[in-house]
């Protein structure tokens, strides 16, 4: 098609013949236009979110401004309006997250603080395998002032499952706080940007156990259902095995605390993790069940049946009964999402339109994005988003083909269609999130196709049935008549999970993925979906382009904690390895995860590893890449590692003129910036932190004095 542009308007010049072409295509995809405006507004929430310092409150207001009146004087002309609104968009984006940022900001914590006395509300309480985890809402906090007291604190109670305390209950208890921690490797997961948004200003330990002041004197909306929850939780574990109740308390309530981790490891090893979160296909099966039970109940009264369209009658009472599930479960991105495509496809039923389209995709991208744009950058939003959009563009395209034999009765072909089904899901869905999930986890599960062939027909007709029944008997106590079997339905879940998950290779490691990689993945996979023409596919280069990034991504030879307790250094054949296996487990596991390296061997500050690293009692020589750097475990190192290498990291301050024209990261350094990593190369040093790649934001607390002379 190409080739017959460029062939009848040669004249006007390849250019502007390929921009004829390329204007053609969008022209004939005129009903896709509407689907890339969420894709826009999510630009500029991204761009927001790149940003190294905080942008001025009024920064937007001039391009929204501008781009409203642009669009007003060209809004008679298709393509130019189309284009100003895509603008328009992501300005808006941008905008949202701005506004957002504002509308969260509380105090946070930025030094540590006690052990001191801290007396709150209890918002939410989580009883895990090993401890509780308690949700306050301070009143007073020894020691810090009220106009520095955080929103909200989130405290450990290490080994106290049975604690006699409910949500809504003012508490008064003896605690070490701790400022939200930041990431463990420059450019990893920020834990401190999550509380920032939840408004979590600080979290620690309990010394001792919480004393009850007064018995759950607060009232509202978020107590309710936390209590309500809680009570759930407690019914559940009375009455099952544990390693059922916790999935149970998982899929009734959302709370995935109490889950043993050894069962989670075997959800995420087969590939059934997605059934432990509340998603699309929970409140799609809860939604499902309940509206065709109460269809079928009100077609058995004829009267009734002849009289009133039963079927709307159906959706309406569904529509009016989600609302009340999404705080049931914890409204998490998932179902937010899912319950807004829910009542949107309710909706279509009462008004007889189309029920499933990209269109109810968007507009449920657009809400979610513009009542909380930092979910965005959750892997929930990414993973739940990349499936559904993939599932509902392959269900577009397969109602225009798929044959006609589909459509008889006969139960072996409905059989063989349902079978079919679950499987080409289960396909389209692990094919669209494994981006992701390996973005996010450096992990791919690859018996997943075979075990969500077993599990999702177990969870779609008897397990989701058995936990709406639950719901509905419980005002009547009865609730026990339903977690029985549904405790049974668990139990063969569990045993799918833990039998895939012991099969050899059930799971492959990858290397991170740079942020370039997932850009292009996720923009492959928009432009395979979102288009319907035969150019979509050029999203498969963008795709195949992603997938081989972790190629091109290469690991930090040196890696040092914040707290300076943890030391990683790749050997010559590029393993990691760790100064010690018994301080900083957590920095230490993702360390070796992003690199997809399973364990790692320890060095000797005393003795070495031979050529390339060579130690004594104060400090090491580590060679690597052609470089030598300097490793000053002990003050009295400085006297001779102060000259003579590139590159000198120091436990302890340095003094100022060490190590001139060279580069000195000391213990000011990762106090002030937190953890570093250094990679090394014939070329040169480069150096990264983790407070230099989060940049002045609200979510990382102010930079503490001291110098950073490898900064620019």
């Amino acid at each position: 098609m190409l080739v017959g542009h460029m062939q009848s308007r040669g004249r006007l010049g390849l250019g502007r013949a390929f921009a004829i072409w390329v204007g053609d295509l969008v022209e004939a995809e005129r009903e896709r236009w509407l689907l890339w405006l969420p894709v826009a507004f999510g630009l500029g929430i991204a761009v927001f979110f790149l940003l190294d310092s905080e942008p001025l409150w009024w920064i937007a207001l001039p391009p929204l401004g501008l781009c409203v009146l642009l669009l007003f004087v060209f809004r008679a002309q298709l393509g130019a309006a189309y284009l100003l609104s895509l603008l328009l968009a992501v300005t808006a984006g941008f905008a949202a997250a701005q506004l957002r940022t504002a509308l969260v900001a509380a105090p946070l914590l930025t030094e540590r603080v006690g052990p001191t006395e801290v007396r709150g509300t209890l918002l939410l309480l989580e009883r895990r395998v090993a401890d509780t985890r308690l949700l306050i809402q301070p009143s007073s906090i020894a020691g810090l002032e009220q106009t520095h007291l955080p929103e909200k604190i989130r405290l450990r109670v290490a080994g106290r499952k049975d604690l006699a305390l409910r949500p809504g209950d003012q508490v008064r208890l003896r605690a070490t706080l701790l400022p939200p921690p930041p990431p463990v490797v420059p450019g990893g997961y920020d834990f401190g940007r999550q509380a920032f948004y939840r408004q979590i200003g600080a979290s620690g330990f309990v010394l001792g156990s919480a004393t009850l002041l007064e018995e759950r004197p607060e009232s509202g909306w978020t107590v309710f259902w936390s209590q309500l929850r809680d009570d759930l939780g407690q019914r559940v574990r009375a009455l099952l095995p544990p390693q059922e109740a916790g999935v149970a308390e998982a899929l009734l309530t959302g709370q995935r605390a109490g889950i043993d981790p050894q069962v989670q490891e075997n959800y995420r090893r087969s590939g059934l993790a997605h059934l432990l979160a509340i998603s699309g296909l929970h409140v799609g099966l809860i939604a499902g069940i309940f509206f065709f039970s109460l269809r079928a109940l009100l077609a058995l009264w004829p009267r009734l049946a002849l009289a009133w369209p039963i079927k709307k009658l159906a959706a309406l009472a569904t529509a009016i009964l989600l609302p009340f599930y999404l705080p049931m479960v914890g409204a998490s991105v998932p179902t937010q999402r899912a319950c807004l495509m829910a009542l949107m496809v309710l909706i279509a039923v009462l008004l007889d339109r189309r029920a499933i389209s990209l269109r109810l995709v968007a507009l449920a991208a657009l809400v979610v994005l513009a009542w909380t744009p930092e979910t965005l950058l959750s892997a929930s939003f990414q993973l739940s988003f990349a499936a559904v959009t993939a599932l509902v563009a392959v269900y577009e395209a397969w109602t225009h083909r798929r044959p006609d034999w589909e459509d008889h009765r006969a139960l072996d072909r409905r059989l063989i269609v349902y079978l079919v089904g679950v499987l080409a899901t289960s396909l389209i869905a692990t094919l669209a999130t494994a981006p992701f999930a390996a973005y996010h986890f450096q992990r791919l599960a690859l018996y997943g196709l075979g075990a969500n062939l077993l599990a999702v027909p177990l969870t779609a007709f008897w397990i989701m049935p058995w936990c709406l029944i639950g719901y509905l008997l419980m005002p009547l106590g009865l609730e026990d008549l339903a977690f029985l079997p549904l405790g049974w339905g668990l139990s063969a879940l569990n045993w799918i999970a833990a039998e895939v998950a012991a099969l050899p290779g059930a799971t492959v490691e990858v290397p991170a993925m740079p942020l370039w990689g997932l850009i292009a993945l996720t923009g492959g996979g928009l432009w395979l979906c979102l288009w319907r023409s035969s150019w979509r596919f050029a999203g498969i280069a963008f795709l195949l382009l992603g997938a081989v990034s972790p190629a091109f991504q290469r690991p930090p030879d040196i890696l040092v904690t914040a707290d300076m307790r943890l030391i990683g250094l790749a050997g010559p054949e590029g393993r990691l390895w760790l100064s010690s296996k018994r301080v900083g487990r957590f920095p230490a596991e993702v360390w070796l995860r992003r690199r997809a390296q399973a364990e790692a061997p320890t060095w000797s500050a005393t003795e070495g590893q031979g050529a390339w690293l060579t130690c004594d009692t104060i400090g090491c020589r580590y060679r690597h890449a052609g470089s030598e750097t300097a490793l000053a475990l002990k003050p009295e190192a400085l006297i001779e590692d102060c000259s003579g290498v590139p590159l000198l990291i120091a436990l302890s301050p340095a003094p100022r003129g060490c190590l001139p024209g060279g580069i000195v990261i000391d213990r000011f350094d990762f106090w002030r910036w937190g953890t570093h990593a250094v990679r090394l190369s014939e070329t040169g040093i480069a150096v990264s932190s983790v407070g230099q790649v989060r940049g002045e934001r609200p979510w990382n607390p102010p930079r503490k004095s001291g110098r950073a002379v490898y900064l620019p």
